[in-house]
């Protein structure tokens, strides 16, 4: 199992890059920023910083969306990333939530994320393309790659990922659904002839190292809410007896709204409708040996990526308890 970390681009920036520094001496080998370029500062001019200060961490956004910059910007940007510091970036993509919402738009489609991924890949790995109804190329990439990672939820979309998607980003530790969720992108995948042992699949969840387990609770209930977003489109499309399974979608019953200028931070006031047994299942609590047994569990469900989410009070002695007792234990 490899490990990632997943931060906010909070200013100033220095901070993100030193921390992105700090984490692959820990043994991080991917390196994530929230997209949202309102609520946050731009991530694409971060990351070179970040390219730069590291060695060999995998850098990108968990999760960006195709509809907030032109399919051939997106793949420009990484392009030019790759072709800078040797092709070590991922793209993180989804239909697209506080990035869209906090200006207006509605997450896109799913065909419309499906087309946009096909382009930006194509693109960004120097293949021509079609943009309105005109071919198009990137003409200096030269021996470019870029994986695109989706993320998803509900069934169709987990079927785009297996069609699709380089690799499976699921937003919650929860085993249940995960083995649910990875078990759907599979079998999508050998509906469509690709080998679904191809498809990298990646957890990515808030984890916080400590005894004191109702304080954690409180450092990390905004997750769920972060979560309810989603399920909240699910259980619209889908109804409350439709094809997601309760364990998803049961805890949003009291969600009132949800107010984005609190998005991804502890105490989050938006949040308080999320049980402690939401936060326990959906996110990594208590001492290392803990961690350890649920990331085992994960990796024998097929899970070959766990990234942590690193918004609450004790980043730094998360980040050195994951590199001195855990990230050994568990990878490889």
């Amino acid at each position: 199992m490899d490990f990632g970390v997943v931060f906010q681009t909070d200013p100033p920036a220095r901070d993100v890059i030193e921390g992105m520094r700090v984490a692959e001496d820990c043994g991080f080998g991917h390196g994530w920023t929230f997209d949202s370029c309102v609520l946050w500062q731009e991530p694409f001019v971060i990351y070179s910083q970040i390219l730069a200060a590291t060695r060999s961490m995998t850098v990108g956004p968990m999760v960006t969306n195709p509809s907030t910059r032109d399919w051939s910007v997106t793949a420009s940007l990484f392009a030019t990333l790759n072709d800078m510091y040797g092709n070590r970036t991922v793209c993180g993509i989804g239909r697209g939530d506080s990035a869209s919402r906090v200006i207006g738009n509605k997450p896109a489609t799913l065909a419309h994320l499906g087309e946009a991924m096909r382009v930006i890949k194509d693109l960004a790995e120097g293949r021509e393309a079609v943009m309105n109804g005109a071919p198009v190329r990137i003409p200096w990439v030269r021996d470019g790659r870029l994986e695109l990672w989706m993320a998803a939820y509900g069934p169709k979309a987990l079927k785009l990922v297996g069609e699709q998607a380089d690799g499976f980003i699921l937003q919650t530790a929860d085993p249940a659904i995960a083995r649910w969720t990875i078990e759907s992108v599979r079998a999508a995948a050998a509906e469509a002839g690709r080998d679904p042992a191809s498809i990298t699949m990646c957890v990515a969840a808030p984890a916080y190292v400590g005894e004191n387990l109702d304080h954690q609770r409180e450092q990390l209930r905004w997750f769920g809410g972060m979560v309810g977003n989603h399920v909240a489109d699910l259980v619209a499309r889908y109804g409350k007896e439709g094809l997601v399974p309760h364990a998803l979608t049961d805890y949003i019953e009291g969600r009132k709204g949800y107010d984005y200028s609190h998005h991804g931070k502890a105490g989050n006031p938006s949040t308080d409708f999320v049980p402690d047994e939401i936060v326990d299942r959906f996110c990594l609590l208590g001492p290392a040996a803990a961690h350890v047994d649920r990331l085992q569990e994960l990796r024998e469900i097929g899970v070959d990526n766990f990234s942590i989410y690193l918004m609450h009070d004790q980043k730094d002695k998360t980040l050195s308890a994951y590199g001195a007792d855990i990230i050994g234990r568990v990878g490889g």
